[in-house]
């Protein structure tokens, strides 16, 4: 109920028919195989092994998306829905490739491996929800070639990378605890670290009771870590896109959001107002240029973009909230 109040504009995933489905499956080849081109195109020049498989890939796409839509004019003729999977509870939208302006090599084999997971897990779905023969049988191989395809990402220029990263990111362990856990942890540490500034700082500055500012922030930081956490947990059920348990994520997002507000409410148990708010602006500087390195690091922004996000941004808050507050 509450993904259908995030997400009203979209339908759920099972009350799509088979006719919405094969359209689907082939929009969303189609854009997959465009995005392994655009991999190519990115990265060949500092890496022709890794370009030669991504065109090789997106061959593969392209032979899928034929199949899909030579079945489909067989059984509903040559009329597609223009349905995407942006128009479909439980897949994840992800940022266009064009948009980013530096790609890395580990960043690319990062998204090979969501990509054909969900791809994986949307067969193995759709398949079940069928009763045409012809179609549930391509359903179900097509699941088991994007199951290999997953493995691929293993294979993107292993030398390239350190000891270290080769070891972390050849395992599937690994990629599933960024999805499940990493990714919802940072995007909550970022709100909870930034969204409580005002109200902190603004009750700071507006009582001089390092108490009441104290009482403000806990209860900024859990009641962002709370919201924060059912809406990572209704965004989708990790069904379609292999994002592990809901509930999971929703605690990871949550708890990271909360330890983000408390960062800077904590100073405020000191009885002394000046020092307690000299320790908790020291606090807010480490905290927005941790963010700025995490989302360099994690995200692939890159480091001085991030700054201009976190960092500046942050600071706009801080002044606002102490602005507020001297009011």
């Amino acid at each position: 109920m509450l993904s259908r109040l995030l997400a009203p504009a979209r339908r759920d995933f099972d009350s799509l028919n088979e006719r919405e489905i094969l359209s689907l499956a082939i929009a969303a080849e189609e854009e997959d195989g465009r995005i392994y081109s655009e991999f190519s195109s990115r990265l060949g020049d500092a890496y022709p092994g890794s370009a030669a498989l991504f065109d090789g890939m997106a061959a593969e796409e392209d032979e899928h998306r034929r199949r899909l839509l030579d079945l489909y004019i067989e059984k509903f003729g040559t009329r597609l829905i223009p349905i995407r999977r942006e128009h479909v509870r439980g897949f994840l939208v992800r940022k266009p490739i064009w948009l980013m302006k530096t790609l890395t090599l580990e960043a690319a084999r990062q998204q090979v491996w969501e990509m054909e997971e969900a791809a994986y897990r949307f067969y193995l779905e759709a398949a079940k929800r069928t009763t045409d023969a012809d179609i549930r049988k391509l359903l179900g191989d097509l699941a088991a070639q994007e199951k290999k395809h997953a493995t691929a990402a293993d294979r993107l220029e292993l030398t390239h990378l350190h000891a270290d990263a080769r070891e972390a990111e050849a395992s599937e362990a690994h990629r599933q605890f960024l999805l499940t856990y990493v990714q919802p942890g940072l995007a909550g540490l970022m709100d909870g670290s930034v969204s409580t500034l005002a109200p902190v700082f603004a009750a700071a500055f507006a009582t001089g009771n390092t108490w009441a500012t104290f009482l403000v922030g806990l209860a900024a930081a859990v009641g962002a870590g709370i919201s924060m956490g059912f809406t990572e947990a209704a965004s989708d059920d990790g069904r379609l896109t292999g994002r592990g348990s809901p509930v999971k994520r929703g605690f990871a997002a949550g708890i990271m959001t909360a330890i983000g507000g408390l960062g800077h409410a904590l100073p405020y148990l000191i009885p002394d107002f000046w020092m307690a708010t000299s320790v908790a602006a020291a606090v807010v500087l480490v905290e927005l240029w941790a963010i700025a390195y995490i989302q360099q690091r994690y995200m692939q922004t890159p480091f001085w973009r991030a700054v201009m996000q976190v960092v500046l941004g942050g600071s706009l808050v801080f002044a606002a909230g102490i602005l507020i507050g001297s009011a």
